[in-house]
């Protein structure tokens, strides 16, 4: 039986374990990014390691988060992140360059290699045929040391495309396609792999906004074939010498097979307040918008944005609308400028925006009290926006640049078929990489403002832990729930500072309450439903939590970033052995663990007393991470395995 493509680079990697799904593996990371948001605390805890250089074939750092300057702390921490970069072999992207993960397809990614990102939709990358992976800031510290990266050995499912999308259909509507399959939920160690003749015919920029939006699906990566349309793109950019070819053999085996013919699939969108709640446009349209906002690492590519300069052109952004676009890289925004599609956004009333994050992270362009905005982004959850009241839906490009002009959701389908934009992939690319700044290779002195402080660490696990369960929240709590973005990111190198926010739109209190028990020498539990921590890679959404003294978090289930972040500091998260004891927890009650120390180098339950109730749960952790755990949190465990 042959090899799949997710197995093929897999196998290439592998320095620890077996390929057999569901056991624990170590692969060799070829390359690293991170973004400013995460990319701070990352390298003070690479700093920490006492490494004196990357060991990566290559390691990126891009500033695309926090690029607006309304204060000196996010200027202080750029001027940190180059002068560290430099000391220690990291190309620094500047902030303007763009979004990492479009200039990374467009600049560094190469097929067959892995991407480890501290940025949740790192996956962009299987969009070139890579194993690009989003995890927390301090698993991407310990690859760029030259450790392995540990996840769960990959079910693969196959999603095959046959046919070729109708005109006004897209990328976009493709993969909110699959998430109406899929969902959100239950995805955890599984990687998606796209094949069948319909990939043929997705330029890698489509293919990219596919792989981007499977950080959605909770999957681990998801992979495109890299094939001669991936060889005329890296050709485009330069950089054809980067190419292989890596297809999936004639008899390779996939755990699952989804069938999905691209000219079947209408214009979709994805409702408030979740990615996966999935309706098709034409069962909305009509409804009145209040905002567009185009662009995010999902759909900010020359071909997306062309398309949208094309549907402006000659014509007028409706008075009640108010429209943005950002354009994913410096590239992509010299592009549309020379080939004209800037002037015809702008003709329209269009407001351009910096190549950067910005509304998608709750950046800027909030919307009004009670809003509706339109965004091409990855993301619709609940006051991600910077408006709690607003109503959030993510749809394609082309359905975005026709609603702005109506002032209502349009049906793409309802214009011809004649009058849609055809894009060719340019023969090439406008390349300048001078706001990418290599490594010196003398010593540079290290900026540090006052709003950067130490990595933080935890102790050791303490036999015993006793406390009040100070939260209970429900299904699909979100890492922005948890450590809400925008602008509170400001605070990310600022843990003490930073951690005032914690569940600040879920219940304001709770930090103060958290702090108040810690002073009295008691630990802080968070209770959850399903799916708990999805979304950002964000390790903050762990690292101000433990600040507060959480030491446990009891879920119904976890996604796999934020889990495996809340071991990375020292936090136990433990599943429900009965689900249905979820319902006898209340917030307030005091809890009890005793003889975790035990429980957790031996494999065992955890037993926690609530109230005057016996719980069990199960803590889902390899033997490697039980040791992380027993020794308060990965970086003291590898301190003193990588000197």
């Amino acid at each position: 039986m042959g090899d799949n493509v997710v197995q093929k680079i897999l196998r290439e990697h592998l320095v620890e374990g077996e390929l057999v799904p569901g056991g624990e593996i170590g692969i060799l990371i070829d390359q690293t990014l991170t973004q400013d948001a995460t990319g701070t605390m990352a390298y003070l805890q690479f700093e920490a390691m006492g490494i004196p250089r990357v060991r990566t074939e290559l390691s990126v750092s891009y500033v695309d988060h926090n690029t607006l300057q309304t204060g000196f702390e996010n200027s202080d921490d750029h001027r940190y992140l180059q002068t560290m970069n430099a000391n220690y072999g990291i190309h620094y992207s500047r902030a303007g360059n763009g979004i990492c993960h479009q200039v990374h397809l467009e600049r560094f990614g190469r097929p067959g290699a892995t991407l480890l990102g501290s940025d949740s939709h790192t996956p962009t990358g299987g969009g070139i045929g890579m194993i690009a992976i989003g995890a927390g800031g301090l698993d991407v510290a310990v690859a760029m040391g030259g450790g392995p990266f540990f996840l769960a050995c990959p079910r693969v499912v196959n999603v095959r495309l046959c046919g070729k999308l109708r005109p006004w259909v897209s990328a976009k509507d493709i993969i909110l396609h699959v998430l109406s399959i899929l969902t959100t939920r239950g995805n955890v160690g599984t990687m998606i792999e796209y094949t069948g003749p319909g990939v043929r015919t997705l330029s890698v920029p489509e293919r990219a906004t596919i792989t981007n939006m499977g950080a959605e699906l909770g999957v681990t990566t998801s992979v495109f074939p890299s094939d001669e349309l991936t060889r005329a793109f890296l050709r485009a950019q330069g950089r054809e010498a980067v190419w292989r070819e890596l297809l999936p053999d004639p008899d390779a085996a996939y755990d699952r097979t989804i069938e999905i013919d691209l000219a079947d699939l209408r214009p979709m969108i994805a409702r408030p307040h979740s990615p996966d709640n999935i309706e098709k446009v034409s069962a909305l349209k009509g409804i009145k918008i209040d905002q567009v906002a185009i662009g995010s690492c999902t759909n900010s590519s020359y071909r997306d944005l062309s398309v949208v300069g094309a549907v402006l052109r000659g014509r007028k952004v409706h008075p009640d609308v108010s429209l943005a676009i950002a354009p994913g890289s410096r590239q992509v925004f010299e592009m549309i400028a020379r080939d004209g599609s800037l002037a015809d956004m702008i003709a329209a009333g269009a407001r351009i925006m910096e190549s950067a994050c910005g509304f998608c992270i709750g950046a800027g362009q909030a919307p009004r009290t009670e809003g509706v905005s339109l965004r091409t982004n990855n993301r619709n959850f609940e006051a991600r926006s910077g408006t709690a009241s607003a109503q959030v839906y993510l749809v394609s490009p082309e359905t975005a640049a026709l609603s702005a002009l109506a002032g209502e959701l349009v049906d793409p389908l309802d214009m011809g078929p004649d009058d849609y934009p055809v894009v060719v992939q340019p023969g090439s690319f406008i390349i300048d990489d001078s706001m990418i700044i290599p490594p010196s290779d003398g010593a540079t002195p290290i900026f540090r403002g006052p709003n950067i402080g130490d990595p933080p660490y935890t102790e050791p696990l303490a036999d015993s832990l006793k406390g009040i369960i100070q939260l209970k929240v429900g299904d699909k709590i979100t890492t922005d729930h948890i450590m809400p973005a925008g602008s509170r990111l400001i605070y990310r190198s600022n843990i003490p500072k930073y951690a005032e926010y914690v569940f600040e739109n879920v219940d304001p209190a709770f930090s103060s309450r958290a702090r108040e028990a810690k002073a009295r020498g008691l630990f802080t539990t968070v209770v959850g439903g399903h799916s708990y921590g999805q979304g950002s890679s964000r390790e903050h959404a762990a690292i101000c939590p433990m600040h507060l003294g959480v030491r446990i978090v009891m879920a119904k289930s976890f996604e796999r970033i934020h889990a495996a972040n809340l071991v990375n500091f020292g936090i136990l998260p433990l599943v429900f052995a009965d689900e249905s004891d979820y319902e006898l927890i209340e917030e307030g009650q005091d809890f009890e663990a005793v003889d975790l120390r035990s429980r957790v180098a031996g494999g065992k339950g955890i037993r926690v007393r609530v109230g005057s109730r016996e719980l069990d749960f199960e803590l889902q952790a390899t033997p490697r991470q039980r040791e992380i755990l027993l020794e308060g949190g990965l970086l003291n465990y590898t301190r003193s395995r990588m000197r």
